[in-house]
């Protein structure tokens, strides 16, 4: 979830605004700093920053060591098994993914976990808390228009994020 941009800073509005707390691992963000080696040259440099302003934001999002929990579990993907063991070990309700087909319901029932795609798991925060979530989500929107020098309809912004039924609820309730 921490990757693309416009989920995450959408999903961390969401967090900023009180509707839930994050958790993560160092190897979480780890994985999130090399993947943006992809993006190109300053990618990672740009990722590990913003890492540093997701610790000072969350200190306490950091998962304590889960190794042996790690060890323990199956996932159908093994390099997946952390951030099952991240959830548990943080308590989480959820692990908010776009890789559903790597985190079988039945296994995580097991563990009280749940595997939700972003979509949905922000969608059901904004039917629990509308005017929150869109004064959370305004400023985004708001950045991605001064980033790129152009009007960033909020509906067609999130489906370019993965976003595509929060954008449309968002849409529908402007249009009312």
């Amino acid at each position: 979830m921490l990757y693309p941009t416009v989920m995450r800073e959408v999903t961390l509005a969401t967090a900023r605004a009180g509707l839930f707390v994050p958790v993560w691992s160092e190897r979480i963000l780890e994985e999130w700093a090399r993947a943006a080696r992809k993006i190109g040259p300053d990618g990672e440099l740009i990722a590990r920053g913003e890492i540093a302003l997701l610790r000072s934001s969350w200190p306490d999002a950091i998962v304590p060591d889960y190794g042996a929990l790690e060890a323990r579990l199956w996932l159908p993907d093994p390099n997946d098994r952390h951030v099952l063991a991240s959830a548990i070990a943080g308590d989480a309700a959820a692990v908010i993914t776009l890789n559903l087909r790597d985190f079988p319901r039945t296994t995580l029932a097991m563990e009280s976990v749940e595997a939700i795609h972003p979509d949905e798991f922000l969608l059901g925060m904004y039917h629990q808390n509308p005017q929150t979530v869109s004064e959370a989500i305004e400023p985004v929107r708001q950045q991605a228009e001064a980033l790129s020098g152009s009007a960033q309809p909020i509906r067609a912004l999130l489906k370019k994020a993965r976003l595509p039924r929060l954008g449309k609820a968002l849409e529908k309730a402007v249009m009312s």
